[in-house]
């Protein structure tokens, strides 16, 4: 199967790939799954469905239309875990500015122009929206683990595997599967329900995650092993 990655991997990637070293045994599903869903809150969408240098005019931190197709299949793969009865978890950044960005990186309402905005903008898209029983964190670093109750309610649930997917792939994404990976919990990364600004950086550092860190599948896959739970 030819994966998006390819083409950002120069010759001397791809011969040094071709000698083994991406060779090794999925990690795969435990018996105790969780879905984290990172960061799917409006201020990385916008509050319409637009090209993305539409977008980015009224939401500057908007993945455009890459996003609203990560969502749309991110619904999918809720509904398959919910029937399956997988748990659900929600990461979304504290509400105040600047929670966890240096001097100068301006955070979610300062990048937003208005006050509807700025109030939109950390709310959980509507398609893919908590329902009763999910649990939503708030976290202040890129890393859902990082000074959170993540870690607890994982071992509450008793959780061996963790299904992620979300915004931004290279950033709060990437940072959680890291700290998962280093928990022990075995990582799945959905790929098509994960989302970025740039495209390179999306692609890329799925592909480092998988060379690392996790299993990086797209949505069809996840779904047939939850439909056999």
């Amino acid at each position: 199967m030819t994966r998006g990655w390819e083409r950002f991997l120069s010759a001397r990637d791809k011969e040094h790939l071709a000698q083994g070293f991406a060779d090794r045994e999925p990690y795969g599903l435990g018996d105790r799954p969780v879905v984290v869903v990172v960061d799917a809150y409006y201020a990385s969408v916008g509050d319409k469905r637009e090209p993305l240098l539409e977008s980015i005019k009224s939401w500057p931190l908007s993945c455009g239309l890459e996003g609203w197709a990560a969502i749309d299949r991110t619904a999918e793969l809720l509904a398959g875990a919910r029937a399956a009865g997988v748990p659900v978890v929600y990461l979304r950044d504290l509400p105040f500015p600047g929670s966890w960005a240096p001097p100068g990186r301006p955070m979610i309402a300062e990048l937003t122009s208005t006050d509807m905005h700025r109030a939109k903008g950390n709310e959980i898209v509507a398609e893919i929206a908590p329902r009763f029983g999910d649990v939503v964190i708030e976290k202040a670093a890129p890393s859902g683990f990082a000074g959170t109750p993540l870690l607890y309610h994982l071992n509450h649930l008793r959780a061996d595997s963790l299904i992620i997917c979300g915004e931004a792939t290279s950033g709060c994404v990437r940072a959680t599967v890291v700290d998962a990976a280093t928990n022990r919990f075995r990582v799945t990364v959905v790929e098509d329900c994960c989302y970025d600004r740039t495209e390179a950086a999306h692609w890329i550092n799925l592909f480092d995650m998988a060379m690392k860190y996790a299993d990086v599948v797209v949505l069809n896959e996840v779904m047939e092993t939850l439909g056999t739970r």
